[in-house]
């Protein structure tokens, strides 16, 4: 089914460019250490971003006015800045880094503090520190970024819809440059009870995309950051051009707040309107970078979805959650970062974790090992609390 869109559809109008990425996850800090962890198949053990020089950053006084998720966003957008060739400040540069859930550690901290010390004690930074705009603010100053500086948070599709915003920015003539992204830090005992209190949290603590056991997702935290250009300016001034950003869309359920529409409407229509606005049919789509969290619900009605739009010939799918875990308002980011980086490597990676694919997904999983593909566009896909929906499509350049 091709959807009309209009003149003024998301990506209707100038060429977007990604011109660089950045990633900090429980691989390493860098692409490359994510790229290097994804061509495995089995998964790393603890999903948490472990210890990580910020001497390039800053000093320690600055810092320790960021929560970790802000702290997650400056460190991947640097890499991604650093790598586009890029010079602030920007008079026409927008920002969109999004968030899930925001500084929940910095809450839990100073509402600590209150409880043992009093209202006295509590830190004029907090406020600053633990709102869900944090991050996109923190990146903008740092790289002059004065044009657009919005924060998306629609739980786990905040990353992808970061990607869809900051693409139209450039797309539509606001912004010749925009910065998106998403980051998340809430691997805290709180989350993590209300999480697993809501049987959201795998038993087995072991992230299986749509295996036969999956049986829930296992948390994660990091960033994901991508820099967009418009594709003239990028090419007049020399610049590397990693992958073109054609299509976008965002969409609801409207059918419950945490549970998936069975049926997976609101997620095919998403899918259609992406499609459409990059003007592509389902034939065009090389390979799906998938949600795929784990859950027995969302997997199965992302499948329908899938199979629905794609029909018995649906591209190779992969999920990244088996090797990094669901890190919510930064998952979309991340999983954008990694579709950019199979369409310039031309490499599928396995979706970990999983050994047994649950007949009911009819899907072409990628299992065991990376498949090398001739990839042409990928789209991935992000699902969120709420009924949020949203796609966005990737392109190889090809230098014209």
């Amino acid at each position: 089914m091709r959807v009309a869109v209009t003149e003024s559809g998301p990506l209707q109008g100038r060429r977007v460019a990604v011109v660089g990425v950045g990633a900090l996850s429980c691989a390493g800090v860098g692409v490359e250490a994510l790229w290097d962890a994804l061509q495995v198949s089995h998964a790393p053990a603890s999903k948490r971003v472990g210890e990580f020089s910020t001497d390039h950053i800053g000093g320690p006084k600055e810092l320790r006015r960021l929560d970790p998720f802000t702290l997650f966003a400056v460190v991947a957008a640097q890499e991604a800045w650093t790598s586009s060739g890029l010079v602030g400040p920007l008079e026409d540069a927008g920002c969109v880094v999004s968030t899930g859930i925001g500084g929940l550690q910095t809450i839990l901290e100073q509402v600590r503090v209150l409880n043992e010390k009093g209202p006295s004690r509590v830190s004029p930074f907090m406020v600053p520190m633990m709102m869900p705009n944090a991050a996109t603010a923190a990146v903008s100053m740092r790289f002059g970024l004065r044009g657009p500086c919005e924060t998306v948070t629609t739980a786990c599709a905040a990353g992808t819809h970061a990607i869809g915003n900051a693409a139209r920015l450039v797309a539509s003539g606001r912004s010749t440059v925009a910065v998106a992204g998403g980051a998340e830090a809430v691997l805290v005992e709180i989350a993590e009870a209300g999480f697993r209190n809501m049987t959201a949290l795998s038993n087995s603590d072991f992230s299986r995309p749509f295996d036969r056991h999956r049986d829930g997702f296992v948390m994660g935290e990091g960033a994901g950051v991508l820099i967009f250009e418009e594709l003239e300016h990028a090419k007049a001034r020399g610049a590397t051009i990693l992958a073109e950003v054609i299509g976008a869309a965002s969409t609801a359920d409207a059918h419950h707040i945490t549970a998936p529409d069975p049926d997976g409407r609101g997620a095919i229509r998403c899918m259609e309107i992406a499609l459409a606005d990059a003007d592509l049919g389902p034939a065009d789509i090389s390979h799906i970078n998938a949600h795929g969290t784990s859950t027995p619900l969302n997997d199965l009605a992302e499948a329908i979805a899938v199979r629905h739009v794609f029909g018995e010939h649906a591209p190779p799918v992969t999920s990244i959650k088996g090797h990094l875990g669901h890190s919510l308002g930064a998952a979309g980011a991340l999983e954008g970062v990694v579709s950019v980086l199979s369409l310039q490597r031309q490499i599928i990676p396995p979706t970990a974790g999983t050994t047994e694919l649950d007949p009911a997904i009819s899907l072409d999983v990628v299992l065991d090992a990376p498949r090398s593909a001739h990839l042409e566009t990928v789209l991935s896909n992000s699902f969120g609390f709420g009924g949020h929906n949203g796609s966005v499509v990737f392109r190889r350049y090809h230098g014209d």
